[in-house]
């Protein structure tokens, strides 16, 4: 098993991930297939655009971009302020909700699945992180069905234990069998009318007991730039389709708060 047959190749132009970052496929030291991002090719001011209009994307409905836009107005003619907060303001939210995003859009660019729903819409505190598996993609056409299940970590200084609770929180989602948001997404489209694709995920409870259904685990660290040295010599595990990746930024922290000022902007 290798990375490829896990995530897929990595995105080209013009994908965003495909101008900005480089990739580089190996093995960890223990045998997991392990991607190393790189940001040699990245343009700091278009990558963070990018990132924006994808924080954008994964936390507010369109709809409701322009009901806040007229909410906004007609309270400033008050001279009151907006009560509503799409946007974490808390770092650390921040930090986790960047990398699952990234993770999210990276998946969908690299395999043929697609994401049916954009989960931290439904985060009913924006500054508290979300439970729940961090991406859930599908790839329904498939055969067999295939669900992608993925683990977003970020941290300023990588280390050990990160690595270790990274692939240890993809192995408990194995060892649970079925992913434990596969009901949340199968709902929200339920709710949204889309009875169709709520009905094809919600099948796959069906498919993972009878056999025919694919689990691919996708592990995503970001940290400084020897983030991948920790990954290489620390991640290891005995699940047959689990890839990690890792992405190493010469000042991590800088592009979350401008991406997400950027976002901010937007709406």
């Amino acid at each position: 098993m290798n990375v490829e047959q896990v995530i897929g190749p990595h995105p080209l132009a013009p994908h965003p991930c495909g101008i900005h970052l480089a990739a580089t496929d190996q093995n960890t030291e223990h045998a997991v297939p392990h991607r190393v991002l790189d940001d040699g090719p990245l343009q700091a001011v278009a990558f963070t655009a990018a990132m924006a209009q994808w924080i954008v994307t994964h936390h507010v409905r369109p709809e409701a971009i322009e009901r806040d836009r007229v909410r906004r107005e007609a309270l400033a003619r008050q001279g009151l302020v907006d009560p509503v907060q799409r946007f974490p303001i808390n770092l650390s939210t921040q930090k986790g909700n960047w990398a699952e995003i990234l993770l999210a859009e990276y998946v969908v660019a690299s395999s043929t699945a697609q994401l049916p729903v954009y989960r931290l819409r439904y985060n009913p505190n924006v500054d508290q992180s979300m439970k729940g598996d961090d991406v859930l993609a599908f790839d329904l056409d498939s055969n067999p069905v295939r669900v992608l299940v993925g683990e977003a970590k970020f941290r300023s200084t990588p280390s050990k234990a990160v690595v270790e609770e990274l692939v240890g929180a993809l192995v408990k989602s194995h060892s649970g069998n079925i992913p434990a948001s596969l009901q949340f997404v199968a709902e929200r489209l339920f709710d949204s009318g889309d009875h169709e694709l709520g009905a094809k995920v919600a099948a796959c409870n069906a498919l993972f007991a009878q056999g025919r259904l694919q689990l691919d685990y996708i592990g995503l660290l970001v940290s400084s730039r020897d983030a991948h040295l920790h990954v290489q010599r620390n991640a290891k595990s005995v699940i047959s389709r689990l890839a990690v990746m890792s992405l190493g930024l010469a000042d991590p922290e800088l592009i979350v708060t401008a991406s997400f000022a950027g976002a901010g902007a937007q709406v």
